[in-house]
């Protein structure tokens, strides 16, 4: 009996892993699942089938992924990767803004959050290049927003190049909140040039200038820099950064708030 409900509590662990590895990460191949989890393919197929025949998991050539998730857009996936965080993030970021005041937002996850929290806030002023943040703020508590033009991305949603530039670059707002592909020592960096040029402009235009990111983005390199930490007011994320980090922003007298 002891060996039976043990067994029982083992499956019903890896049950447990295998969806919280899918809830992360999107669908995942039947080969990295065992390697993951430490078991043989054949264990993999066993524990998946379950879940499978009771339509938790769908199965697609050789990789497994949760379902309604199946066909996503990355920006989605991106959403769910360290959501408690962007969420701590966010709604640090909401308490400094106010009732009326005026803010530019750039496309990311981590922004999207901040919009959501946003909708605490009345009669806002809101200049975006994201269909997202655009969609969550543009019809609630009396706001006004403007969104840049131009063809929007299949994957984010959002618009770039000349038409956004020039769109964005007519507007001056209280604040500029902008996402980060990866901080080091010297500043923000981005792996996109149009995203980079669009965030380094937001920054441009405000009074408070604010980049909002969440620990794993701290000690990576990206090809194209965004902007120095003198170029910014404050660095809004959910862990205190690596100290070469930290001394940085102390040195270019950069704000550094750590949401709780």
């Amino acid at each position: 009996m002891i060996c039976k409900n043990y067994g029982h509590n083992m499956l019903s662990k890896r049950h447990a892993d295998i969806l919280q590895i899918l809830e992360t990460e999107g669908s995942v191949s039947i080969s990295a699942l065992a390697e993951r989890l430490g078991v043989s393919l054949e264990t993999v197929r066993r524990d998946v089938k379950p879940l499978s025949e009771a339509g938790t998991v769908v199965r697609i050539h050789g990789a497994v992924g949760l379902a309604g998730q199946i066909g996503e857009a990355p920006f989605q996936k991106r959403m769910r990767e360290n959501a408690a965080a962007k969420q701590a993030i966010a709604r640090a970021v909401t308490e400094m803004i106010r009732d009326g005041d005026s803010v530019m937002l750039d496309t990311g996850t981590t922004t999207s959050y901040v919009a959501r929290e946003l909708t605490r806030r009345r009669r806002l002023t809101v200049v975006t290049n994201s269909s997202d943040i655009a969609r969550t703020l543009a019809t609630v508590n009396g706001n006004r927003v403007y969104m840049a033009g131009g063809e929007l991305r299949s994957d984010s949603g959002a618009a770039f190049g000349k038409s956004a530039l020039d769109f964005v670059s007519r507007f001056a707002v209280t604040h500029a909140i902008i996402s980060a592909s990866a901080v080091d020592q010297t500043g923000v960096m981005d792996f996109d040039l149009e995203e980079a040029e669009i965030g380094r402009l937001l920054l441009s235009r405000a009074e408070r200038r604010m980049v909002v990111t969440d620990q794993t983005k701290f000690g990576r390199r990206g090809l194209i820099h965004v902007c120095g930490f003198s170029d910014l007011d404050m660095l809004v994320t959910d862990r205190a950064p690596p100290p070469i980090i930290a001394q940085a922003l102390k040195e270019a007298n950069t704000s550094l708030k750590v949401a709780s």
